[in-house]
């Protein structure tokens, strides 16, 4: 008897261990958001050059990105899926434009911890007046540290 009580107490154990461990949800460590990604450059020796200041929001949006924000190299535009496309207005150095970006959305897998994420694919950005110039430096923007566009001001 004594046995047999062991035993089952052993496979008990065994059992519980073994659902603990396959239950247990793993905490997600990746990022999640995919932000366009923009740097800086001086217009005139075409090198990166971080603005003195950086005011950032959306257009008809009430949160601010960045106010007046010094030392932001590179900046992080963020996106919504369900649109496809935003327009932001930007101060550098007390200079203001309005910049247009078009892109597409589709959903990507990032892992099971983490579940899903929108990563988009970016048409075109450009700005409505002549203040700065933008370039396109890859159109995959996705959670991974890549230059999307370049700001020349």
């Amino acid at each position: 008897m004594i046995k047999l009580t062991g035993h089952i107490i052993i496979f008990l154990l065994t059992a519980v261990c073994s659902a603990l461990s396959s239950c247990t949800p793993g905490a997600c460590f990746e990022e999640t958001n995919a932000y366009l990604k923009a740097s800086f450059y001086s217009n005139v020796t075409k090198e990166k050059k971080t603005p003195e200041s950086l005011t950032l929001f959306g257009l008809n949006k009430s949160d601010t990105i960045y106010k007046k924000k010094s030392g932001v190299q590179p900046a992080l535009f963020p996106l919504d899926a369900s649109a496809g496309s935003c327009t932001f207005i930007i101060i550098i150095n007390n200079v203001t434009d309005t910049m247009h970006i078009v892109y597409s959305s589709y959903p990507h897998l990032i892992s099971k911890e983490c579940g899903y994420t929108f990563y988009h694919k970016l048409d075109t950005a450009y700005t409505a007046g002549k203040e700065f110039y933008i370039y396109k430096n890859s159109e995959n923007i996705t959670t991974a540290n890549e230059e999307n566009i370049r700001i020349f001001y």
